[in-house]
């Protein structure tokens, strides 16, 4: 800490004739207006610009978005003759081919029985699923309708935290809101219902309510960076969309097959820890392995060897620690190709051949 004394003389410089005095007075006065007119310029301008990319990015995305109304028996076994029982609901969506191709989320469409697919003019469509794909929980639906204005996708793998998001979707039936905020986090994972992980997640804080799932998470020129899937409820600002490019592969595939094809091995397991005097006696690279707590008779892991308590520890020359790594191994292009698995059995360790083939 600085202490001045009183008794200190003051420099010759600090000494100030009156008329100088006021002429600094005065120059200061007039510089501190300045600076601040200055800086409240700037910051409107700043403001200004910041509407401007927003308000633009709005004019151009809300003509793709669309709002999906689903109609599907909510207990199909319990439904009365007469009395069909149905759950309804919504989502969003947007288009992204000019003859009516509109990408959404999995769970929006999932076992529906009607879908109506709502434009920005106000037009009713009905809305034909294509394909979906529940591990990355994404759909494609098709409208019968021409030269519609649709999204461009941008590569999402240039996307940099704190730059600008927005959302367009329509929460709680409200059509077409537009939220804004920034980018806050990249390459999270998200869990889906059925237990598999997305990976490569862009995490926003431009709100998402019900209703947003499916929508469009653009950027400021109006490109298509993720599909917003997900919020947490409890927590403010905290809000996830799958990145475009992930996709962009997935759509390719449900055009074309109406579905994802992936490998399976027919194993049931579970993660545990290993002993730190297992990882070192086997020179693992990983202390976490898959638990074979069941094996499909038959399947490609029994045709193998494999056996219940098995350790899963590598899978094609790659350490697993996890569900998550074998599934995310376990790609089309590895049906129909053997593949070394390394599994631990009591202290013995054995690398057993095995080949996936596709799940049906």
């Amino acid at each position: 800490m600085f202490e001045s004394s009183a008794s200190e003389s003051p420099q010759t410089g600090d000494v100030l004739e009156p008329s100088d005095r006021s002429a600094k007075s005065a120059r200061s006065a007039t510089s501190d207006s300045y600076d601040k007119s200055s800086s409240s310029n700037l910051d409107d301008a700043t403001l200004d610009a910041y509407s401007h990319t927003i308000t633009a990015v709005a004019d151009e995305v809300s003509p793709s978005v669309v709002r999906i109304d689903v109609e599907g028996p909510a207990n199909p076994q319990g439904a009365r003759p007469g009395r069909p029982d149905q759950a309804t609901g919504s989502g969003s969506g947007f288009v992204f081919t000019p003859d009516g191709y509109v990408l959404t989320n999995s769970h929006v469409v999932s076992g529906a029985r009607r879908i109506t697919v709502t434009m920005l003019d106000g037009r009713k469509l009905p809305g034909h699923l294509v394909g979906d794909d529940p591990d990355t929980d994404l759909a494609v639906l098709r409208v019968h309708a021409t030269d519609l204005e649709s999204l461009a996708f941008a590569d999402s793998s240039a996307v940099r935290v704190g730059q600008i998001a927005v959302a367009v979707g329509n929460p709680f039936g409200f059509d077409c809101t537009v939220t804004a905020g920034v980018v806050s986090a990249l390459g999270r994972s998200l869990r889906t219902k059925n237990g598999r992980l997305i990976d490569d997640v862009i995490q926003t804080d431009a709100a998402l309510n019900p209703g947003n799932s499916g929508g469009p998470l653009v950027d400021s020129r109006a490109r298509v960076i993720g599909v917003n899937t997900a919020m947490i409820l409890p927590a403010q600002g905290i809000c996830f969309a799958i990145a475009i490019n992930t996709a962009s592969f997935v759509v390719a595939r449900l055009i074309r097959d109406g579905r994802i094809r992936r490998a399976y091995l027919g194993v049931a397991g579970q993660n545990v820890p290993l002993h730190r005097r297992v990882v070192r006696y086997h020179e693992l690279a990983r202390e976490n392995a898959v638990f074979v707590v069941g094996v499909e008779p038959d399947g490609p892991a029994a045709r193998a060897g494999l056996r219940d308590g098995d350790l899963i520890v590598a899978f094609d020359d790659k350490a697993i620690a996890g569900m998550d790594d074998l599934h995310k191994l376990l790609t089309e292009e590895r049906a129909g190709h053997e593949v070394p698995v390394v599994v631990l059995r009591g202290d013995e360790r054995h690398t057993l051949p095995v080949t996936p083939v596709l799940r049906q």
